[in-house]
C-alpha cells in the first residue's frame, strides 16, 4: 500500500485523530482480541481455528436465512485492490467499492459506531497480515437485503478509554458487537431500540443450534450472576456450574481483552435495563 495513499486516508478521518493516532499495535489488539474478526473469517481445523489460514474466510452460517460466507480478508483477496478508504467503508458501512451491499453476518448495526482511529488501526493491521490464497465462495441469501444500512458515516469519536459505562458500551457495541448477537432480530434488523440485549437470536453451525442469552440486568438475564461468573462466561466459556458455553461466542478472542476493557464491559452490562427473554 503506497504510503501516500495511506496518509491521505488517515488524514480524511475525524478530528479526533489528534487524541490518539491509529497504530498497528491497536489494530492487532482489536482484530485478534475483542473485535474477534477471525471468529467468522478464519477457517476451522481439527483442533479449532486454523491459524495457518488466519482471516482467509469460511462458511459461517447455513440456515433459514441462507448460506453466509465470511470472505478472505488477507492481502491475497479482492481487498488488495481496494484503497484504505474503500476497506474502511466496507467495514463500517457494508458497501463495496462498486456500491454493492455486504450482507450478514457482518454486524453493521454496531460497526457504524467504530471510532475513526480504531477503524484506521484495523485497516492498517489487515494490510500487514500474511497473504493466504483461497476463496471460500459467495454468500447466498434467502432473505431480502436493504439498499443500505444507513446514511454515510462521516466521522465517529468514541468515548475516552477507561473503566466506565460509556466506554463499556462502545466495547460491547461497535467493537465486540456483543449487543448485535444478543439482541433479537426484527424485520429491519436487530431490535436495538426496543429489545437491546434481550437475547433469543439463533445461530446454526456444526455444533447444532445455539441461542444468544439475555444480557440485561434482570431475572431472565445476568442479575443472579456474580461479576466473576460473568467474566468467566465471557473469557473462559465456562458457566458457574462448570459446563462449557456454546459457540459462536468468540471466546479465544475475548480472552485477550485487557482486564480494564473487560471491567468496562461488565459495568455496561450491569447498566442494561431488565428485559424478559425474547419469546
Amino acid at each position: 500500500m503506497p504510503v501516500f495513499r495511506n496518509f491521505l486516508f488517515l488524514i480524511s478521518l475525524a478530528p479526533s485523530m489528534a487524541l490518539a493516532a491509529p497504530s498497528l499495535e491497536r489494530g492487532a489488539y482489536l482484530v485478534q482480541g475483542p473485535a474477534g474478526c477471525g471468529n467468522c473469517h478464519t477457517p476451522f481445523g481439527p483442533n479449532g481455528f486454523d491459524m495457518t489460514r488466519d482471516l482467509s474466510g469460511r462458511l459461517v452460517e447455513d440456515g433459514p436465512a441462507g448460506k453466509m460466507i465470511a470472505p478472505n480478508i488477507t492481502p491475497a483477496s479482492r481487498i488488495k485492490d481496494w484503497s484504505d478508504a474503500d476497506l474502511a467503508r466496507a467495514i463500517r458501512e457494508g458497501l463495496r467499492p462498486d456500491g454493492s451491499l455486504i450482507g450478514p453476518p457482518m454486524p453493521f448495526t454496531m460497526y457504524r459506531g467504530l471510532g475513526d482511529e480504531d477503524l484506521a488501526s484495523i485497516v492498517m493491521y489487515l494490510r500487514s497480515v500474511p497473504a493466504v490464497e483461497g476463496d471460500p465462495g459467495k454468500s447466498e441469501y434467502l432473505i431480502p437485503l436493504p439498499p443500505a444500512y444507513g446514511p454515510p458515516v462521516a466521522s465517529v469519536t468514541p468515548p475516552p478509554a477507561g473503566v466506565t459505562v460509556e466506554y463499556g458500551a462502545y466495547l460491547a457495541g461497535p467493537v465486540s458487537h456483543c449487543m448485535e448477537c444478543h439482541t433479537p432480530m426484527g424485520p429491519q434488523g436487530p431490535m436495538v431500540d426496543t429489545r437491546l440485549g434481550a437475547g433469543g437470536f439463533e445461530f446454526h453451525g456444526p455444533w447444532g443450534v445455539s441461542v444468544a442469552a439475555n444480557l440485561t440486568n434482570g431475572a431472565d438475564g445476568l442479575a443472579e450472576y456474580s461479576d466473576a461468573e460473568i467474566k468467566a462466561m465471557i473469557i473462559e466459556a465456562k458457566r458457574p456450574d462448570g459446563s462449557a458455553m456454546m459457540p459462536p461466542m468468540p471466546y479465544p478472542y475475548l480472552a485477550k481483552m485487557t482486564p480494564e476493557d473487560l471491567d468496562a464491559i461488565l459495568l455496561y452490562l450491569r447498566s442494561l435495563p431488565a428485559l424478559p427473554d425474547h419469546p
